[in-house]
Order: structure tokens, then C-alpha cells, then sequence
């Protein structure tokens, strides 16, 4: 059996080094197929040792837009840290519940989750992609030669990946991936303090993107919202635990 790549990016303080040690103990637990998992960080204190660390690719993001995931294109570099072969990339903030080798065998073309919020209009979300690494290197090396042409053309580099492949592109079954906040929490309003958000059924893996974040989600906590709160999970602790260092 082929080895495989799973990688992630951590960036910034957004997110701490609980997010990817905890995302590699959710990956061994639910993915049969040997692989190499490879964090691309600029800064790699108490990530876990087992986990290999490459320093982040070079994407030529303008200073403004430093805080936004542009900075995934660098996943698609011809050298991405002297890897090859299938590789799968997975956002720091999902929650894995189920076996992901499925994801690996789907379709020899970059395979994506499909956007949520744009059903039908041929966006991917890039929360969870499989691609073979060095194949999409354009997307790429387009962006860092007129970084700005780009970002004033496409809302994001989900948009901009989704557009320029088109055909090239193909989408997940829809159960596979779904989002914590829209398929997960139930009731409106004050009614999501009273009902524990449910697992969807035959989900694979959980995408918690924005606020709440899982360790937010823990304490039934939402910032930014009127009502800040919701009923607790009991089942998240079972995925997402943070380790004690």
C-alpha cells in the first residue's frame, strides 16, 4: 500500500499547538493507510515529535491580507517541502469522527468538499482537499506573479482554485464533510442552549471554520453572536481533547 501525506499550515497565533498535535492523533486513529504527516509552520514549539515540521511555502500574500488563507495556495508548490505523491490537507479546526481513507481513493483529480453556502455554483471549500502534490503548481505560480490581479478578481482562494479548474475539480459525497455550525447546531436563537448539537449522519469529518472553534465549542461557547452560548456537546471531548503539555 502506497504511503500517503496528510499536511496542515499553522500561521500566526490564531491557532495553538494543541490544534495540530490534536488533528495528528485524530488522523491515526482514523486513517489505515501508512503516512507521513507534515506541518508547515513558522513556529513549531511544543507541536509533538512525531510530527514532521517544514517551514511554511512562499506565497506572495500582500501584508493586508496576511490574516486570510491565501496562504493554502502554497499547498500546490512543484517542491512542497520535497514531498510527493497523493497528500490530503486538512484545516487545523476540524474534528475527524469517522475512517478518511475514502478521501484518498475518491478520484484521481483534486477532490474537494463542496462549498456549503454556495450548493451548485462549483466552489470547493478548502477545509479538506486531496490532491497529488506538483499537478496543480500554476495555481500557484500564477498567484505570486500579480498576487493583487488575483485577489481583486476572486473573493478567496477557495473561489479562485474552484474557477480556474473547473472540470479539473470534483466534489466529495455531500455527508462526507459537514460544518459544526450549519449542520451540527440545532434550534434558533436562545433554543440552541437547550438542544445538544447533534454528529450528521455518515460524517466523516466535522469543519469547525470561524467562531465557534472546538475549543470554544467544548464550553458551549460562541463569541460574536447575540447569545453567546449553546448546549454543550458531550460527544466533542471523544475527538477534540486538549493534550497536557
Amino acid at each position: 500500500m502506497d504511503e500517503v501525506n496528510v499536511i496542515c499550515m499553522k500561521w500566526g497565533t490564531l491557532y495553538s499547538h494543541d490544534y495540530v498535535n490534536n488533528l495528528y492523533n485524530s488522523v491515526k486513529k482514523n486513517l489505515k493507510k501508512p503516512f507521513k504527516f507534515i506541518c508547515f509552520t513558522e513556529d513549531a514549539t511544543n507541536i509533538d515529535k512525531e510530527i514532521i515540521i517544514k517551514p511554511l511555502p512562499e506565497v506572495n500574500v500582500p501584508d493586508k491580507h496576511q490574516v486570510s488563507p491565501w496562504e493554502k495556495l502554497g499547498a500546490y508548490a512543484k517542491d512542497l517541502g520535497g514531498l510527493s505523491g497523493k497528500t490530503m490537507f486538512l484545516d487545523l479546526d476540524n474534528i475527524i469522527v469517522d475512517n478518511i481513507d475514502c478521501f484518498f481513493d475518491f478520484s484521481n483529480k483534486l477532490s474537494i468538499v463542496e462549498n456549503w453556502t454556495q450548493i451548485g455554483k462549483g466552489i470547493g471549500n478548502s477545509t479538506v482537499f486531496v490532491f497529488e502534490i506538483g499537478k496543480y503548481s500554476f495555481l500557484l505560480d500564477n498567484f505570486n506573479k500579480d498576487p493583487m490581479s488575483v485577489i481583486e478578481k476572486y473573493d478567496n482562494e477557495q473561489i479562485y482554485v474552484s474557477k480556474t479548474l473547473g472540470n479539473e475539480l470534483v466534489f466529495y459525497p455531500e455527508t462526507w464533510c459537514k460544518s459544526f455550525k450549519k449542520h451540527c447546531l440545532r434550534g434558533k436563537r436562545f433554543f440552541k442552549y437547550f438542544v445538544e448539537p447533534k454528529i450528521p449522519y455518515n460524517v466523516k469529518i466535522i469543519a469547525f471554520h470561524g467562531h465557534p472553534r472546538p475549543h470554544e465549542a467544548l464550553e458551549g461557547k460562541w463569541p460574536g453572536t447575540i447569545i453567546p452560548y449553546f448546549k454543550k456537546p458531550k460527544w466533542l471531548a471523544k475527538y477534540w481533547v486538549i493534550a497536557n503539555d
